[in-house]
């Protein structure tokens, strides 16, 4: 028997114990199931901040190479050109002009034509979160931006403009922020609330919370200006580019008082003419389109072989108007699709056990209105979202972010927490399983591919459960969930992120990774087992030593806890044990 057969053997072995063992499972060891340490395991190449992974051809590693060649960067390069062009807000006109051209790249990519490959819509009310009340969604109009402008007068001198758009297009097209209402008005500057009044027009570095705004306008302001940005658009070169970023932001629909978002630079220069002129104006222009519209979801199926009623999905927004977020995760996925569609018609791959579902439209509710109106039974969710940030250019990296498990208690070193901040989780609440292994175990075999078998050529890194994007629907409901994203990219909900900060290579990189998570997911086999365990005990072995070395002997007693579960997870996916019999 050689090596392969014998962890072959083992893996069936730890199957059979752990399956007599389940109505006892409070009376085995922690580590009984464990398998141990082999000095024949060979770790992945892997420039990976997190736990190593054993190297092999199973898992992702079966899809990987197929999907990473059959991602046609070409045409993933066109179509975040045709969607960073448009300002995507939630069933606006350019939010629908995407969803259009992606039905019809995957009409033409066989979708809808083959029973196989299945492409349906949904279409709802749209909702947002309202003025009046602003605890609750009621329905709402679509918002478009059509002109923005705001100029300084002061000195006597000719208004100096310091923002302004006249196009979908243009840069400083996120200076007025969603549900900004369409104004035009004129009037002084007041540089803070304790000296506004009325027919003034309020400049702040604050964020233009509601709060603020009430405020405002209860002491009649014509308008609130804010060059509010987040710490973490601070330019990592240290050369100051974030001083010329406008932040993208919203409102609630039915916001009174326009809104301007400017640059640090604009309110510097603000700053100044009112210093050397208290009687600067400023003049302000807001041109908005609102229609009702309905709110659409697109859904691309590829059916799975012997389980299609069973489904993995992936999910990328459309909604924000951003290149990096999101147009390089919709045309990742949607190049994803096309290439999987392709590869299973020429018969490269087979078709997966279990069905694939793509999901396009707005963030959190595209996966809501699914997982609401679908008869599949969902097995995990993934999330495609700011899937192509350069490197070079934004500082990012390409980041898995795991579900809940013991980290979120305490995070121990390899793990820390992005700029985005943790997110308080009750530890009862923890559901161990093994997807983030399997996701860590795609994004080494790209790495991979990446560096001609070195695993070299691509960095990445993970970190515990923080939320913000779709795979939070998943987890709502229990059901196992990642998100692949980048961060800390400084231009990130900003006017920088244009498409200049997109590399459409690491674009490849990070769909490749996302969809041999997929695939590993619906079409799990035996043999997927053996590297699995022995990579999981790599983390357990990692995981439990960081906490007892803090004596945190609650934390590492939660690590063999979450192992535990997650073996037991992984032996009945790669094994197909009914759900009735886990």
């Amino acid at each position: 028997m050689n090596e392969a057969s014998k962890r072959l053997f083992l893996a069936l072995v730890l199957a059979a114990t752990a399956s007599a063992c389940a109505s006892r499972a409070q009376e085995i060891p922690l580590e009984a199931l464990a398998l141990p340490p082999q000095q024949g395991d060979a770790l992945a190449p892997f420039r990976h901040r997190g736990p190593a992974v054993v190297a092999g051809e199973t898992g992702p590693a079966r899809f990987a190479r197929a999907v990473h060649r059959a991602f046609d960067v070409r045409r993933a390069h066109d179509l975040v050109v045709f969607i960073e062009a448009r300002y995507r807000a939630p069933a606006n006109e350019g939010y629908d002009e995407v969803l259009e051209r992606i039905a019809a790249e995957l009409r033409a990519g066989g979708f809808g034509d083959d029973p196989r490959f299945e492409l349906f819509e949904i279409a709802t009310p749209l909702e947002a979160q309202s003025w009046e009340n602003p605890t609750a969604r009621a329905p709402a109009p679509a918002w478009t931006p059509e002109a923005g402008r705001i100029a300084l007068r002061a000195g006597g001198r000719e208004a100096e403009v310091l923002h302004a758009f006249s196009a979908q297009a243009d840069r400083d097209r996120v200076m007025l922020p969603v549900y900004c209402p369409s104004a035009q008005v004129e009037g002084p500057v007041a540089l803070g609330l304790d000296e506004l009044e009325e027919g003034e027009i309020l400049v702040i570095d604050a964020a233009p919370r509601r709060s603020v705004l009430a405020r405002a306008h209860a002491l009649g302001a014509k308008a609130v200006v804010s060059a509010y940005l987040e710490t973490y658009n601070a330019d990592p070169s240290g050369a100051g580019r974030e001083r010329d970023a406008i932040a993208f932001r919203s409102l609630p629909a039915g916001t009174p008082l326009p809104v301007i978002m400017i640059s640090p630079r604009s309110l510097e220069r603000i700053e100044e003419a009112v210093a050397s002129d208290p009687l600067a104006r400023l003049e302000i222009v807001a041109k908005v389109r609102l229609e009702p519209r309905k709110l659409r979801t697109l859904v691309a199926v590829v059916r799975g072989s012997d389980r299609p009623g069973e489904a993995v999905a992936i999910a990328s927004h459309v909604q924000e108007p951003g290149a990096c977020d999101n147009a390089s995760g919709v045309a990742g996925l949607l190049e994803s699709a096309l290439g999987l569609a392709s590869l299973l018609r020429s018969g490269e791959l087979q078709p997966p056990s279990r069905s694939l579902v793509f999901l396009w439209g707005d963030e959190f509710r595209q996966s809501t209105l699914w997982l609401e109106r679908t008869e599949m039974r969902p097995i995990a969710g993934l999330s495609s979202d700011m899937t192509g940030e350069s490197r070079e250019r934004t500082g990012a990296i390409l980041l898995l972010e795991r579900m809940p498990d013991p980290a979120v208690l305490l995070p121990l070193p390899p793990d820390e927490h992005t700029p985005w901040g943790r997110m308080e989780v009750a530890a009862d609440s923890l559901v161990p399983n093994g997807v983030a292994l399997i996701a860590r175990c795609a994004l080494a075999d790209v790495a991979q591919i990446e560096g001609g078998g070195t695993g070299g050529g691509w960095e990445t890194a993970e970190h515990p459960y923080e939320g913000g994007s779709d795979h939070d629907v998943f987890i709502e409901r229990k059901i196992p969930a990642a998100l692949f994203w980048h961060f800390t990219d400084f231009t990130y909900h900003t006017s920088l992120d244009r498409l200049e900060m997109v590399d459409v290579a690491e674009m490849r990189r990070t769909a490749a990774a996302i969809l041999s998570t997929a695939l590993a997911l619906a079409d799990p086999e035996p043999t997927d087992l053996d590297r699995y365990l022995r990579s999981l005990n790599q983390e357990q072995v990692l995981r439990v030593a960081a906490a007892e070395e803090r004596g945190e002997a609650e934390l590492a007693k939660s690590w063999r806890e979450w192992c535990l579960g997650a073996r037991q997870w992984l032996r009945a996916e790669c094994l197909r044990i009914p759900e009735s019999e886990r």
